[in-house]
């Protein structure tokens, strides 16, 4: 995803089966990753806040839940079978829709991955860095701005995130004026297909040096 991890062989060819990959994310995220923050007490490489007893109780409490909502429950009344080819489809779509979103806003060609120099900081202030290191994809198709909630609008998005994704389209136009008028760049993919095939063009890069 970036020049700066370890290129590896297998790397080679992600821009064909990262299809299947990202559909695995949800059940990753679900039934791996949340489990290894929570022990590990870290997202990443940043570490999270102490947790009180009420963190560790909503936790296992939702955990808990969603076993018995998504899997006893439809075992018990459809059989195995059916709850496995069910649960399989919509978490599989799922995981896919998540990733994608989040790739064509941050994996494209455009984008750029800047590292911090000499004490730990970045040669830009932050929103120049957020105007960098996002982009924007569709943001006239409305069905896909309802469909993934504003995260088209992913410049809008990180610049201010506490505003309403309703406002994103308005911000957009003063946001992408003033970034013309001072000669910042402003990423934008007009449709979402144009951002999918920058992104794959941008995984073939990687994955081929």
């Amino acid at each position: 995803m970036s020049s700066t991890q370890p290129r590896l062989a297998m790397h080679r060819y992600q821009h064909v089966y990262f299809w299947f990959l990202y559909s695995l994310l949800y059940i990753l995220w679900i039934f791996v990753l949340d489990y290894q923050k929570y022990f590990k007490r870290r997202v990443g490489n940043m570490p999270i806040k102490k947790m009180t007893l009420a963190d560790h109780l909503i936790f296992w409490s939702f955990k808990l839940f969603y076993l018995f909502v998504f899997v006893a429950v439809p075992i018990y009344v459809t059989g195995f079978m059916a709850w496995l080819i069910g649960f399989l489809t919509f978490t599989l779509v799922a995981g896919f829709v998540l990733s994608i979103v989040f790739q064509l806003a941050h994996t494209v060609e455009h984008t750029h991955f800047p590292m911090p120099g000499e004490g730990g900081k970045l040669e830009d202030e932050w929103a120049i860095h957020q105007l960098k290191t996002t982009a924007n994809f569709a943001p006239k198709n409305k069905f896909i701005s309802w469909l993934v909630g504003g995260l088209n609008f992913q410049i809008e998005h990180h610049l201010f995130p506490k505003v309403s994704h309703v406002h994103y389209a308005n911000l957009r136009r003063i946001i992408k004026q003033a970034c013309a008028e001072y000669g910042i760049p402003y990423i934008e993919y007009p449709r979402m297909s144009q951002a999918v095939v920058s992104h794959v063009s941008f995984l073939k890069q990687m994955g081929r040096g």
